[in-house]
């Protein structure tokens, strides 16, 4: 039950789901408009069907190593090693902060895209500029505090069993290592789930209201701790539907001779799926009330779903 009292349910929104995606999608079909929306969808991270690792076969079983194969002038290029690691590192981190910056701006086109059954790029990225915005600095500070925190976590362990070691037998120091690390995935799970489940609803709300990152964590955390159950029955069904999909993608990769497992291809292929994924998660928070409501503040439009019950 919501605040309202009105009644919270899993499958009814899924159904809706179904529904919305049928519209979008197929009435009528514009492969256009499927080409547009499936590259929102691939720039939220959505790539292909499947992942599949290339197999690193066809070597020599024997395999001996020929000192003569090392290049005479490797030392002098030794120095250049470390130079090259730091390079690497740095293009590889600023590739996941372009990466996850656009991601964070594509969230909000796919979500505008299903709320009004449309395929657009450059207006709603244009529009919700400031909230993706905000929203990818969200993701990163949360990012940074969380490597920091286990940097942390990290030295205190190291140091306070450097110093426990010294006065402990072995048996017991492995004991309370365990424990100690037990605690730590206990509490990491609980937290990937709680901040999985409220970074998740903080773009429909953030659509809505028009409001900054912070605001949003603010009000889905309060209403995530308020329906712990409902969010974790929801988080059960999502991963169903997740295991069910890929076994779909992988269907999908056989029938198509590994097309759907191409960037893009892939999400054009399997789109239905990732509009219906999506568009469930924005049926089930509507029914919190309209402040949750992605369709309240819009024209109404063949993509609405029916009207909750009162």
């Amino acid at each position: 039950m919501d605040g309202n009292g009105s009644k919270i349910e899993i499958f009814k929104p899924f159904g809706e789901a179904v529904e919305l995606t049928k519209k979008i999608l197929f009435q009528p079909f514009d492969f256009t408009k499927w080409l547009v929306i499936g590259f929102a969808a691939f720039l939220c991270g959505h790539f292909s069907a499947v992942g599949f690792n290339f197999p690193f076969g066809g070597f020599p079983q024997h395999r001996k190593t020929n000192p003569e194969l090392i290049s005479p002038d490797w030392e002098q290029w030794k120095p250049w090693l470390l130079i090259a690691i730091v390079v690497f590192v740095v293009v590889m981190l600023v590739l996941i902060v372009v990466l996850t910056w656009l991601r964070a701006r594509a969230n909000f086109i796919f979500t505008d895209c299903i709320v009004r059954n449309r395929g657009a790029i450059a207006e709603p990225w244009r529009e919700y500029r400031k909230e993706g915005n905000s929203y990818f600095l969200f993701l990163l500070l949360v990012a940074l505090g969380s490597l920091a925190i286990l940097g942390i976590f990290g030295l205190c362990f190291f140091l306070g069993f450097g110093a426990f070691g010294q006065h402990s037998s072995s048996s017991g120091m492995t004991s309370v290592l365990i424990i100690f690390l037990v605690l730590i995935l206990i509490a990491w799970i609980c937290f990937a789930f709680f901040f999985g489940v409220t970074s998740y609803f903080m773009i429909p709300v953030m659509y809505v209201r028009r409001c900054r990152a912070v605001d949003a964590f603010r009000e889905v955390a309060g209403l995530v701790l308020e329906n712990v159950g409902l969010f974790i029955l929801f988080c059960l069904f999502e991963i169903c539907l997740i295991l069910g999909i890929g076994m779909i993608g992988g269907i999908a990769t056989c029938l198509t001779c590994c097309l759907a497992a191409l960037p893009y291809v892939g999400t054009v292929i399997l789109l239905p799926v990732f509009v219906c994924l999506r568009a469930f998660g924005l049926c089930f928070i509507r029914q919190f009330g309209p402040d949750y409501d992605v369709w309240a503040r819009i024209a109404p439009t063949a993509s609405e779903p029916p009207p909750l019950p009162s």
